[in-house]
């Protein structure tokens, strides 16, 4: 089975809507599967100019400005929205883009974004995601003319009418994180994706075992949730493309070879090879310098075909 591979950025770095479009028209042209963005509202280092875009208002956009590749978020927050309007949001993106969308949820861990824009950030919030998870796949799976209704700890909904619904009949939801106990069991019960962003790469196996154990305990079948990682891309044609690809995003390229998908072609193929030996079946590639579009094309073009 091919390796799908997506494009993963972080606008918050610094990236406006004209450059998160250019980099999602690219990633459709070059055949990618997918366009993804982080879900933040702070910068992780330099000055993030020209300032942080909303995931859900840019995604809305590119969802008219494309036609064939998937959208989501890897992954917005629970601390940032409520349930319902979330499901709205959400549902009228997928609507958007005539099926394309997908979420990617989680707990949120960024404390300084939250402090930055007055977002409150509870200390404990595993709860807060479950109970979002349950009320977004009941209202989106509510058949019309019926209503809602959820009592939790955190929020209660009455009534509602459910709507609006997406155009899926399931909207993919990709749950991530590298507990060994409590989110496999929730990724088990909702998800249809589970994420290892960045994980160290010798524990990417183990940690898959651990997720399809959990499959079995919650009743479902084996190999029946997509097993992804997330890992940075700097990839050259040569060592000196890949020197200047590791310098223009501040990173060593000894310190990316051994953590992500780096160096050269052959480097680059035989990294997502060996992912996929491990059960890995999607790779969302961290493109960190979103003006240099040239690296996008040399993967579809070079490391792409031998997947």
């Amino acid at each position: 089975m091919p390796l799908d591979l997506r494009i993963f950025t972080e606008p918050q770095q610094g990236a406006s809507y004209d450059t998160q479009l250019a980099v999602a028209q690219a990633t459709e042209q070059l055949g990618f599967s997918a366009f993804f963005r982080s879900d933040h509202y702070l910068a992780m280092g330099g000055d993030g100019l020209p300032g942080p875009t909303d995931s859900w208002t840019t995604l809305a956009g590119i969802a008219r400005e494309t036609s064939t590749v998937r959208l989501g978020t890897l992954v917005s927050s629970a601390t940032f929205r409520l349930p319902g309007p979330l499901a709205i949001q959400v549902a009228q993106v997928d609507q958007m883009s005539g099926g394309r969308v997908e979420l990617g949820l989680g707990t949120g861990w960024f404390a300084a974004e939250h402090a930055a824009y007055g977002i409150p950030f509870p200390d404990k919030r595993f709860g807060i995601l479950e109970e979002q998870l349950e009320i977004l796949t009941g209202l989106w799976g509510t058949p019309v003319g019926e209503t809602f209704d959820f009592t939790g700890k955190h929020y209660t909904l009455e009534g509602s009418p459910a709507l609006p619904k997406p155009v899926q009949d399931r909207i993919p939801v990709i749950v991530g994180g590298g507990g060994p106990k409590r989110t496999p069991r929730i990724a088990a019960r909702f998800a249809t994706e589970y994420n290892q962003a960045f994980p160290e790469l010798d524990t990417v196996g183990p940690r898959i075992a651990v997720m399809e154990q959990a499959l079995a305990d919650a009743g479902r079948a084996p190999g029946s949730l997509t097993q992804s990682v997330a890992l940075v891309l700097a990839v050259g044609k040569d060592e000196a493309e890949f020197t200047r690809r590791a310098e223009a995003i501040g990173r060593e390229p000894a310190e990316l070879r051994e953590h992500g998908i780096a160096g050269t072609v052959t480097e680059a193929v035989d990294r997502l090879a060996s992912l996929r030996e491990q059960g890995v079946e999607r790779v969302y590639l961290q493109v960190l310098d979103q003006q240099d579009l040239d690296h996008l094309e040399l993967v579809a073009r070079e490391v792409a075909p031998h997947l």
